[in-house]
């Protein structure tokens, strides 16, 4: 039976620059967005901010989504169903404080930055969903439907 493996992103700015975090991907040290995998009777929004959390240590509110993104990864063959969404700063935001022990630092990078780094991505979705968000692609977080279990 195919199970992909359902993760969640957030695209943070502010100015012209996006958060990443530095992290060890199976002996390489990539950049991505904060992201990470879906836990067991979590909704996406309340997923998305824990990760946010996790990796950087800021709190945060999704304002929109980006879109879902349907990857399998060239290193591991494991696909991944990655729910993406955003976050925009008006004022200059805190200091990043990692609280998970595998983010080695967090950085702000232009776009432009982050283009000549490609080599360093984790996967080719963290230049698209930032690419899909400067392009416009932003939808309201009514489109995340949440149905818990219902207690009897």
């Amino acid at each position: 039976m195919f199970s992909p493996h359902v993760t969640v992103a957030c695209v943070i700015q502010y100015k012209q620059k996006y958060l990443v975090v530095e992290e060890q991907d199976h002996g390489r040290i990539v950049f991505n967005q904060p992201a990470g995998h879906l836990e067991a009777n979590e909704s996406l929004i309340s997923a998305v901010k824990r990760e946010v959390k996790e990796e950087t240590g800021l709190e945060i509110e999704p304002q929109g989504f980006i879109g879902s993104y349907l990857f399998t990864s060239p290193v591991n063959q494991v696909t991944y169903l990655r729910f993406c969404f955003y976050y925009q700063f008006e004022q200059a935001p805190p200091a990043c404080k990692p609280q998970d022990a595998d983010i080695i630092n967090c950085h702000w990078l232009t776009l432009d930055e982050l283009k000549q780094q490609q080599t360093k991505l984790r996967s080719a979705l963290v230049l698209e969903v930032i690419e899909d968000y400067v392009a416009g692609q932003q939808g309201d977080l009514s489109l995340i439907k949440h149905f818990p279990l219902a207690t009897v």
